[in-house]
């Protein structure tokens, strides 16, 4: 089934969005010019999630990709509440005052979060109710707890990350009288999500990473050629430090069990997420909750196994590890996505990629063919797809796009193929999960100016 490139283009383009910062008379004051997004679904529907916003009452801008599994239920939720419970962890105690005080006489709020969504980012208006009260109860005890200092962005990253994972959970043990609200919770709280979350704050900027999705630095040399550096780790068997810390939480008798297949009890691949309460509750929490729970959630066999080996729990975190990085001059984007980016390229690739698509300069790389004997002919053909290249940068207009063509189109020599891309593409739905996962990337670009005056003023 062969698409042609404006049909592979339509289906590359569908779900792309940018924001451009506002300049202020001229004066952009922001270290961040503006990002590109997009995602490419492999599962029907999506599992991954998306979140962009501005914080209002403080300064600084949140970003974050989600992914989702057993569902997309869980990423929705992470997706649409996180950067609230981030927002309210980081206000000072009068703005939560001021917002108490106008939730009590019934005025109209403060506004916390702009958002930058994209049309089919979907918002659940029925659990909006219940998702508020849970989260005006989490401001309220900040401010009782109020000690006056002002909060560090890395303790208000993993509060508020706790704090979601907690209430996604106790809203699943309390339940709801309206059915449907009822099974949404408890869909939320079976499924899980991995989360990875930028906050910039002028030359500040925090990475709040929990699960396998990637922040991953790009940076210009002064040779002006590109290269990356990480900004999370992954939480999974492949990280020595992971597998050592699940340990530590557990008996040494339950040591064999713990890890098996690289899975978290033979079964998870991220050794943190929310929600994914089959991995945190006791068993007999899990069967109380299941029992007296709607009939669905009866004839849906991933609630009702109890994980093997399952003695201590809880044995799954929410906690992130949260990484401090100052910006630099010389730091020119940031690259957020989920494990289906980085299963296909190197982050090196994907720095050079993004920068050059950025700067529009290509470094000519002498054309490596890496022990392939290549004809001439060949030789003439990668040429000139090398010169097509050069001109495709401009059909992109997003940089996220741009790097999903080459993550689902690169051939052995790194160059976009189309006849590649258009297979890949058509894949029926059943299909394209074998050969992918869902993609979702974010490239937050700097102004290094700006960057630059701060470092000045220091």
């Amino acid at each position: 089934f062969y698409l042609t490139p404006p049909q592979v283009n339509s289906i590359l383009k569908a779900n792309e969005y940018s924001f451009k910062v506002p300049e202020f008379d001229g004066k952009n004051v922001s270290s961040v010019l503006g990002f590109d997004s997009n995602q490419l679904p492999a599962n029907a529907p999506i599992e991954d999630r998306r979140s962009a916003a501005t914080c209002l009452q403080t300064r600084g801008m949140l970003l974050g990709v989600f992914d989702g599994h057993a569902g997309c239920a869980c990423a929705q939720a992470v997706s649409e509440r996180l950067f609230y419970y981030i927002a309210v962890s980081l206000l000072p105690h009068e703005t939560l005052l001021e917002i108490e005080n106008a939730v009590e006489s019934g005025r109209a709020l403060l506004p916390i979060l702009q958002w930058h969504k994209h049309p089919n980012d979907y918002f659940s208006k029925e659990a909006s109710k219940l998702y508020f009260n849970s989260l005006r109860t989490y401001w309220q005890e900040l401010i009782d707890l109020n000690s006056g200092e002002t909060t560090d962005v890395r303790e208000a990253l993993i509060n508020a990350f706790k704090r979601l994972d907690n209430d996604i959970s106790l809203e699943a043990q309390v339940g709801d009288p309206n059915s449907f609200l009822n099974y949404l919770v408890l869909r939320v709280a079976f499924s899980g999500a991995t989360a990875c979350v930028a906050h910039v704050d002028g030359v500040d900027l925090h990475i709040a990473n929990t699960g396998d999705s990637r922040a991953m630095l790009g940076v210009q040399e002064e040779d002006g050629s590109w290269s990356a550096v990480n900004l999370s780790y992954d939480h999974n068997a492949q990280n020595e430090h992971e597998v050592e810390r699940v340990k530590m939480e557990h008996p040494k008798s339950e040591e064999k069990s713990l890890v098996k297949q690289d899975r978290l009890l033979g079964l998870l691949m991220p050794f943190r997420a929310f929600g994914d309460v089959k991995f945190k509750w006791s068993i007999e929490l899990q069967k109380r909750v299941v029992e007296s729970g709607p009939d669905q959630l009866n004839d849906n066999e991933y609630t009702k196994f109890i994980p093997p080996n399952y003695h201590t729990p809880p044995y799954l975190t929410a906690e992130p590890e949260v990484i401090h990085h100052k910006l630099r001059p010389q730091d020119k984007f940031l690259v957020l996505a989920t494990d289906g980016l980085w299963e296909t390229m190197h982050r090196q690739d994907v720095a050079r990629i993004v920068g050059e698509y950025l700067t529009g300069v290509h470094h000519q790389q002498p054309i490596a063919v890496g022990g392939y004997k290549v004809t001439l002919g060949q030789m003439h053909g990668l040429l000139t797809e090398r010169r097509a290249r050069i001109s495709s940068v401009f059909e992109d207009q997003n940089a996220a796009t741009h790097l999903i063509r080459h993550a689902v189109g690169n051939n052995e020599f790194g160059t976009v193929d189309h006849e590649r891309l258009s297979k890949m593409l058509s894949l029926p739905e059943e299909l394209a999960r074998m050969y992918r996962d869902d993609i979702t990337i974010i490239v937050v670009q700097f102004n290094s100016h700006v960057i630059g005056a701060y470092q000045n003023e220091e």
